[in-house]
């Protein structure tokens, strides 16, 4: 049983990925990569390099490319990754300690070749807590943005026609109920499982 967890197939998911960078961008202190999924919310990955421990991986994985263009090598992995999804890969692995690597991997016809990885660390649990009330914040930021574009756009309706308004309401009323904005978003404050 034993080796069987690690012969599990793992899942296809769109992960959100940010790109952050310490210092001028032709010459940067500083590579930060965070990772997210709009699936789970408690998913909070790291990866933070600076120029003494990518010269540890340049050496480890033979990269020809200086600290300075980094970052722009992610982007376009990244990028290749979206456009050409059958022929560039971008493989995330968890291990059991709270670490990952994230593998880009090109298709070659005949074989697979890794062109880079990057080792990840789970975030704190502060750390993903900050993010997921951010992440509601600006999703309530939004929230509130369309509902005064809507009624905005209830009171033209009022003034220009208002017949239209009525059949409008009365229609959306008997299709679907009415929600209180407080319960179209429920997020948990801790990451206890039950």
């Amino acid at each position: 049983m034993q080796g069987e967890a690690n012969t599990l197939p793992g899942s296809l998911e769109a992960i959100k990925v940010k790109i952050l960078i310490s210092g001028p961008d032709d010459s940067p202190t500083l590579v930060r990569m965070e990772l997210s999924s709009e699936v789970d919310l408690f998913f909070h990955y790291v990866h933070v390099i600076d120029r003494q421990g990518y010269r540890i991986v340049q050496e480890q994985q033979r990269l020809v490319v200086d600290f300075n263009e980094y970052q722009n090598v992610l982007v376009r992995m990244l990028n290749s990754c979206i456009r050409e999804p059958n022929n560039h890969l971008a493989i995330f692995l968890m291990r059991g300690d709270c670490a990952g690597r994230l593998d880009f991997i090109q298709n070659m016809e005949y074989k697979f070749v890794e062109l880079m990885s990057c080792v990840f660390e789970r975030s704190s649990e502060d750390m993903v807590q900050r993010h997921i009330s951010y992440r509601y914040n600006n999703m309530k930021i939004k929230l509130s943005a369309a509902q005064s574009r809507l009624h905005d756009i209830q009171n033209l309706v009022k003034a220009k026609n208002p017949s239209l308004l009525l059949q409008l309401q009365k229609s959306n009323s008997s299709n679907s109920s009415s929600y209180n904005s407080s319960q179209l978003f429920v997020i948990p404050t801790t990451s206890s499982k039950r």
